[in-house]
């Protein structure tokens, strides 16, 4: 539901998460060139792995301990990706949880304001050279709908450690407005364009399969425009107990207009039905989704352009395969929202989703 929990989005390594686990802060939004009227789509990510490293048994595999800023800017426009990381040791960190403060270098992060700086060196594509990447970044943050993920993602699951990765959203819609400058180029960011969200993952591992959705640029076909105060958010989870994975599950939230749409199989009384499938064509990935209880039902189809997607590096913080994610943001596409009546289902708009954040982890293929 859209319920902002600042205490769920702050941090919370301890225990065994403390010695095996992650939290990754997760931000996304577009900016326009001030120099040739672009736009470019952007993320910046917080993330600390394994703070407290213990010692490793006979045979476990190693694990990383770590600080790491990751940024970069998502293909667009003809234009190609960049992934840059700078990573560092755990001591080089400052940490505090009320009110959420992570700092390392000149790299900060507040619930209302991000700064920062990446510098990292690539090849270039089609050559033997290398290129230096600068990115930098000044960002007032206001997040205005939320993602809260109930019993799913408290305490006492966390502490249990019932699923490998859990999520919170506190700003599946955000508004974003500053400055981004990728080596001598400079971004405006509005707080009215920039297609923003933020959110926060954290666990044992990575999500196996790794799936997340997400746009607030949602156009409603009864009306014509644009919606005000609306947002679409999926997020794939997988559910366990002791040392056993049961199916992958998946999370759906549609804020229509200031009404909130929920499907989560956490809540047995609405009776929710979640259907889902990835297809992968030849130049890009589609998605169809269909969410029904016993009040509503949604109808998603998404697509993504392979050519507007890159690579996402990670390394597992238990030292299991590291994902083969893919990631873009200019997804698009359709949702039918429609209420459930004693008569029959009624239909409420259909809207057309642009601007969608896509991540995906590509099957890794088995061996002949």
């Amino acid at each position: 539901m859209n319920r902002s929990d600042l205490d769920r989005n702050a941090y919370m390594l301890c225990g065994p998460l403390a010695k095996r686990g992650y939290l990754r802060w997760w931000h996304s939004f577009r900016g326009k060139s001030c120099e040739t009227g672009i736009w470019r789509r952007f993320f910046v990510e917080y993330l600390i792995q394994n703070p407290v490293p213990g010692k490793r048994k006979h045979g476990e595999a190693p694990v990383l301990s770590c600080v790491r800023i990751s940024a970069g800017v998502f293909p667009g426009e003809g234009l190609p990706g960049v992934q840059l990381i700078s990573q560092y040791p755990i001591l080089a960190a400052k940490f505090a949880k009320k009110p959420l403060y992570f700092q390392v270098e000149d790299n900060v992060l507040r619930e209302n304001r991000i700064t920062g700086s990446v510098s990292d060196t690539l090849p270039e594509p089609g050559t033997d050279s290398e290129k230096n990447y600068v990115l930098e970044w000044d960002l007032e943050i206001l997040k205005t709908i939320a993602c809260h993920t109930g019993i799913l993602a408290s305490p006492l699951l966390s502490a249990l450690r019932a699923l490998d990765s859990f999520w919170h959203g506190e700003g599946i819609k955000t508004h974003f407005r500053g400055t981004i400058t990728l080596n001598d180029e400079t971004f405006e960011v509005s707080a009215e364009d920039c297609s923003g969200y933020a959110d926060k993952h954290w666990g044992q591992a990575f999500n196996k399969p790794w799936l997340q959705l997400a746009s607030c640029d949602l156009v409603s076909e009864r009306t014509g425009k644009p919606l005000k105060h609306s947002a679409l958010a999926i997020d794939g989870c997988c559910p366990r107990f002791l040392f056993f994975h049961f199916k992958p599950k998946m999370l759906l939230q549609l804020t229509y207009t200031g009404e909130d749409f929920c499907y989560s199989f956490t809540k047995p009384q609405r009776r929710p039905r979640l259907k889902w499938c990835t297809k992968e064509r030849r130049d890009s990935y589609a998605w169809q989704i269909k969410a029904a209880d016993k009040q509503s039902l949604i109808k998603v189809t998404l697509h993504s352009s392979k050519t507007n997607m890159m690579p996402l590096y990670y390394d597992s913080p238990d030292g299991s395969a590291s994902p083969r994610l893919r990631a873009g943001a200019e997804g698009y596409g359709t949702l039918d929202l429609y209420r459930i009546t004693p008569t029959g289902r009624i239909w409420v708009d259909t809207l057309t989703i642009q601007n969608a954040l896509c991540i995906l982890e590509k099957p890794t293929k088995k061996a002949p």
